[in-house]
């Protein structure tokens, strides 16, 4: 029998969610957000029906938790005694553990925490998932399909899921942040940003190809460029000057960092 849907927290990353998955698999889809607005985009665009919290928890079989961490406590205080044993709740809250939320919703309720990431909207993402002490596994399976419409699907440790959310989580981020810098040096040095758009764009996915299909360490490929004495690498010593590697082990630590911190809130 289709299963009846909910989603609270109507934020962009449930937006991409929904609009990755195949809607007609449920048999309806529910949608609640702090801002009407965003209710009404969900209604508009993914056929959900906007209905109070506690009425959209009631209503479904499977709840998908998208909301800020720092909301999730008014969430459950004004959700308490709706979580029921029948039910499945997926968080896809940064830093949430699945005890804490064991313990919100009174324990009785299966729970999987979801680390996806913004490419899911393209069906390019990939989420990481992670099992609470009451989930089954057939409910397990239920989850993997439903992030399986979206990208790659992984399992981890629960222990590992702060890392994941620094690594692929937030990585889309820095993914956009360097292909700026790289558009805007390309604009410095003469190309105009359209054609600097292009090449960035197809030097980064054809790299990023190259990599899946020659399975080579990324130095491996990186060295094959580097021509002794050439272009390349007087770029490469000037990115490692200029400490690029350093800079993204800085960046994935605060942001794992991070993550463990919202996780206490």
């Amino acid at each position: 029998m289709p299963q009846k849907l909910a989603v609270i927290g109507c934020g962009k990353m449930a937006y991409a969610i929904l609009k990755g998955l195949n809607r007609q698999a449920f048999a309806a889809i529910y949608c609640n957000d702090i801002n009407p607005a965003r209710s009404a985009l969900f209604e508009a665009e993914f056929g959900a029906t906007a209905c109070a919290l506690c009425e959209s928890i009631d209503a479904a079989d499977m709840i998908i938790l998208a909301v800020k961490p720092q909301q999730l406590a008014q969430v459950m205080e004004d959700s308490q005694g709706r979580w029921t044993a029948d039910k499945l709740l997926i968080s896809v809250l940064a830093g949430v553990k699945t005890e804490s939320l064991e313990k919100a919703t009174g324990g009785k309720t299966a729970i999987i925490r979801v680390m996806p990431n913004t490419p899911c909207l393209i069906g390019q993402g990939i989420s990481a998932l992670c099992a609470g002490k009451l989930t089954t596994p057939v409910q397990m399976l239920a989850a993997q399909d439903i992030f399986a419409q979206l990208g790659k699907v992984v399992t981890v440790e629960e222990k590992l899921m702060d890392a994941v959310t620094a690594v692929s989580g937030s990585g889309p981020a820095y993914v956009f942040s360097v292909v700026e810098a790289m558009i805007n040096a390309a604009v410095n040095v003469g190309l105009d940003a359209a054609l600097a758009r292009e090449l960035v764009l197809a030097t980064c996915k054809g790299s990023l190809a190259m990599l899946e299909a020659e399975n080579a360490h990324p130095a491996v490929l990186r060295e094959q460029v580097c021509s002794p004495a050439g272009t390349t690498i007087a770029g490469v010593r000037q990115l490692e000057a200029n400490g690029l590697r350093k800079a993204f082990f800085d960046a994935i630590e605060k942001a794992y960092q991070r993550s463990i911190e919202l996780g206490k809130q």
